[in-house]
């Protein structure tokens, strides 16, 4: 992040927001008072190391597949067999529709058929008398070609009868709805006694929970980083890894790897929707879950590291405390990068020599005498792998957004 330069010594500005900032605080400030004035700080050296930079967007979790079963013929539900939540596997039976209707038409075809393949079994014996009659110049060529166009009309005939009997076979048969794939059902399965229209009335939903997608959108600018990530990992050939956190802050174990981008940006919010497959052996991700997926990208050489909460920002300055060479507090301004875990990326203002405050900041003003503790980031809770500010749960519009960690 950029800032303009000021003509004001940052140190009159800083000593003045610090100041108002003591008086806030009151008696809390007291405590960081030590004997003989010192004020009691805790303070770490600053970190340096090659860094990789971690992208986060918000992302929701949903079925690889999802199918909607309907009946294919209408009628009453007179049966069930599942309950809801069941694990259920394709071509297992889920529903009956009254059949006593579908039955009736079988028959009905079944009549009809007969009567119309006895009417051709007839004009065929009939046919057969006419052409020996033929051959004996008993009977002119008229009669047998006639009745040659009578076989052929109830011959075509018996074969309509024929497809219609197939048709209410399999709609007496479509009267059990089975499951058109393996999956988990919804509890929004329809109650015994509900009339399903055919083609029209939703049963149940059954989608897979092993694996699932996670699905996040990222914008322009991000997308021209997913393409530069694309390029580093593009050699295994198997999809950009990516990882993601749940809204309990733990990560979950195992990677994803990017399947699907959308041809284009989505013109009401210039984003781009990307899915990202995972493994759910043991069924922790739901639909409709939110989590954070995490997209590592280029890594940066020697960065410098400093905590967040070490850093501080008044009006368009960002600056941290640190302990000076005669032991007394200094605030130092520094241009920050991008975030990563708990810590921020400094492009400016600080060396690996630096020791930062981080803890007792809150009415510390520049000049102070310091009482130092030096801590680790271990005793701090610090770590380059998770942000240790608190997860909210996202809802649907923040999953449109990015944010980079």
């Amino acid at each position: 992040m950029h800032f303009a330069k000021r003509k004001k010594p940052i140190a009159l500005v800083l000593a003045l927001a610090l100041a108002a900032s003591a008086l806030l605080t009151g008696c809390g400030g007291q405590k960081q008072q030590a004997a003989g004035g010192a004020a009691q700080v805790k303070a770490m050296k600053v970190l340096q190391q090659d860094t990789p930079v971690v992208s986060e967007y918000a992302g929701q979790i949903a079925g690889k597949d999802e199918v909607k079963v309907q009946s294919k013929v209408s009628g009453r539900v007179v049966e069930k067999y599942f309950h809801g939540g069941d694990f259920v596997q394709a071509g297992q039976p889920l529903y009956r529709i009254d059949s006593r209707q579908y039955e009736s038409a079988v028959l009905q075809a079944q009549a009809t058929l007969a009567q119309s393949q006895a009417t051709l079994a007839n004009a065929q014996t009939d046919l057969g008398r006419d052409q020996e009659l033929l051959a004996s110049d008993a009977i002119s060529e008229q009669q047998v070609t006639t009745q040659q166009a009578n076989v052929n009309a109830y011959s075509a005939a018996a074969a309509a009868n024929q497809a219609l009997l197939q048709k209410a076979q399999q709609d007496l048969s479509d009267t059990v709805v089975y499951a058109p794939m393996s999956g988990q059902v919804s509890v929004d399965d329809v109650a015994v006694g509900t009339f399903a229209t055919a083609g029209n009335t939703n049963l149940v939903t059954i989608g897979t929970t092993d694996p699932v997608f996670v699905t996040f959108s990222i914008s322009e600018t991000e997308y021209l980083k997913f393409r530069n990530i694309q390029q580093m990992q593009n050699g295994n050939g198997n999809g950009i890894t990516v990882a993601i956190k749940l809204s309990d802050g733990t990560t979950y174990p195992l990677d994803g790897r990017i399947v699907q981008a959308d041809r284009a940006l989505t013109q009401n919010s210039g984003t781009l929707t990307v899915k990202a497959l995972f493994g759910n052996p043991d069924g922790l991700l739901l639909p409709g879950m939110f989590a954070r997926v995490k997209l590592t990208g280029e890594t940066v050489p020697n960065a410098i590291l400093v905590p967040q909460r070490a850093v501080q920002q008044l009006l368009d300055k960002t600056f941290v405390m640190v302990v000076g060479a005669d032991g007394k507090s200094e605030a130092r301004k520094i241009e920050l990068g991008q975030q990563v875990g708990s810590y921020y990326i400094v492009k400016s203002g600080l060396s690996a020599e630096d020791t930062v405050i981080v803890e007792g900041l809150s009415s510390l003003t520049e000049g102070k005498d310091l009482a130092v503790t030096m801590v680790t980031p271990e005793d701090m809770g610090f770590s380059l792998d998770e942000d240790t500010t608190p997860y909210d749960t996202m809802t649907s519009s923040d999953a449109s957004s990015g944010s980079e960690s």
